[in-house]
């Protein structure tokens, strides 16, 4: 019983000790809450790349390496930055340039292979629905307000006809259409008739104006004094009217 009392009062001091302890050491710092990371805003996008999209089909090679050599791609993504009317791109597949004529394409100046990739640029974005309002001729890069380089478009319900005097196809396929620029897919090289069709020639520059010769001076005629001209009258009516008495003197 003794030692029973005596346990109990040190199990209570170690106790008390131990809790007091524990009320007196500083207060645990409160954890900081991890700021949530900021998802970063993804890169404004650029404009749309004809050449990526007609790469990302794989039939277009030759159309592709001509809009790179003839430099008429450098200027497609800033035209699409630059204006509001967009674009629209007439592909031709490499088959539709396998179809030409043997050494059709070679036959070309550096300028005529830029103004035949040209020629398959329109000026504005035009959908497929589009065509069936289109006014003729098309506008392109090329040019369009001469017959030489005019391209026409017919469409029926879903079939658009192209017509350029040279050539005559249809769009078979719509490669690609976000609203900015549409390509599409033709089965025949668009060919302008200014290839074929000498242009007429310039018109004669306009006579030049005829110089006039100079008149001739008028020849002065000095006035006769009317006293002079009496004078002179008398003398001649005397001597007209001597010489007929002499001639009344000899029979």
């Amino acid at each position: 019983m003794t030692q029973l009392l005596i346990q109990f009062p040190v199990s209570f001091i170690f106790l008390f000790c131990c809790t007091l302890a524990a009320a007196q050491s500083p207060a645990a710092a409160p954890a900081q809450s991890v700021p949530a990371t900021v998802a970063a805003s993804p890169a404004p996008t650029g404009p749309p790349s004809v050449i990526s999209i007609l790469k990302k089909d794989g039939r277009f090679g030759l159309f592709i390496k001509l809009l790179q050599t003839t430099k008429v791609a450098d200027n497609l993504e800033s035209q699409l930055l630059d204006s509001s009317n967009g674009l629209t791109v007439f592909a031709p597949t490499d088959s539709a340039f396998s179809n030409l004529k043997t050494g059709t394409l070679n036959s070309f100046t550096d300028e005529q292979k830029k103004e035949l990739v040209k020629f398959h640029v329109l000026t504005s974005h035009i959908s497929p629905l589009q065509f069936q309002t289109a006014s003729n001729p098309l506008r392109t890069q090329a040019g369009g307000s001469t017959e030489l380089l005019a391209m026409n478009v017919t469409a029926f319900g879903s079939v658009v006809n192209i017509t350029t005097g040279e050539t005559n196809t249809s769009v078979s396929n719509t490669i690609f259409d976000d609203n900015q620029l549409a390509v599409y897919q033709v089965d025949k090289v668009l060919l302008p008739m200014r290839f074929y069709v000498p242009l007429p020639p310039p018109p004669p520059p306009p006579p030049s104006p005829k110089k006039l010769s100079p008149k001739a001076s008028p020849v002065y005629v000095a006035p006769v004094d009317s006293s002079t001209e009496k004078c002179l009258s008398k003398i001649a009516i005397y001597a007209t009217a001597c010489f007929m008495l002499v001639l009344a003197a000899f029979p």
